[in-house]
């Protein structure tokens, strides 16, 4: 049976200033992950580099999104591939925050660069951003010892301005799993589903730990 924890809507000037999933979770749903995504997702975490494949699928419609979105440096990969060898870079952003810099590295192309960080917001609660400013408020649950992260609306952040997207004109609901399979080793999976057009983007892979993380 799964369970969930959400953050509740306690307003900024109850959370710390740097991003710390273990308050946003809760001592018990916190306890509940497996400890090897507590210690990936702990508050003040090392700078790592994590190495793995993926399968990458997109839908025709979520290909066009892709291209469109290109200009806001959207995170999107327009790519239908399996064992595509990513590796993924973590490190703070020295303002709270934790950027996430996935590079994919398809045979015979340059290398795909994806790149986003987490933080909170100003109302305090967590959102992932674009350098571009594509920006999405995220729930962040934890399901039968795994981290989800569950978009809730989307914006485009421009300096002080936060202007609203509307549901149909982004990709649709991104549900991102860290999901630890013991030994070092751990899944990530991210799909998006549209209102209208359905599954636009489906990922998974598998990474392991760098050997200085290993016991």
């Amino acid at each position: 049976m799964s369970t969930s924890s959400t953050h509740p809507s306690t307003g900024a000037a109850a959370l710390p200033r740097a991003l710390d999933l273990a308050a946003v979770l809760g001592p018990a749903g916190w306890s509940r992950l497996a400890p090897a995504v507590r210690r990936r997702f702990a508050a003040g975490h090392p700078a790592a580099v994590y190495e793995g494949s993926m399968a990458l699928r997109c839908s025709p419609v979520g290909r066009g999104f892709a291209w469109l979105a290109r200009c806001l440096k959207s995170p999107l990969a327009p790519l239908c591939r399996a064992g595509v060898p990513v590796q993924v870079r973590v490190q703070g952003d020295g303002r709270g925050g934790v950027v996430w810099e996935r590079h994919l590295q398809v045979p015979g192309a340059p290398v795909h660069v994806v790149r986003s960080t987490k933080s909170f917001g100003a109302d305090g609660r967590v959102q992932e951003r674009t350098d571009g400013g594509l920006s999405m408020v995220l729930e962040v649950r934890e399901e039968a010892g795994a981290l989800v992260f569950l978009s809730r609306r989307y914006f485009l952040a421009a300096g002080p301005l936060r202007l609203p997207i509307p549901a149909v004109l982004t990709p649709g609901t991104c549900r991102v799993e860290h999901r630890d399979l013991g030994a070092g080793r751990f899944a990530f999976t991210l799909e998006m589903r549209h209102p209208l057009w359905g599954c636009t983007f489906h990922q998974t892979g598998v990474f392991a730990d760098p050997e200085e993380f290993l016991p």
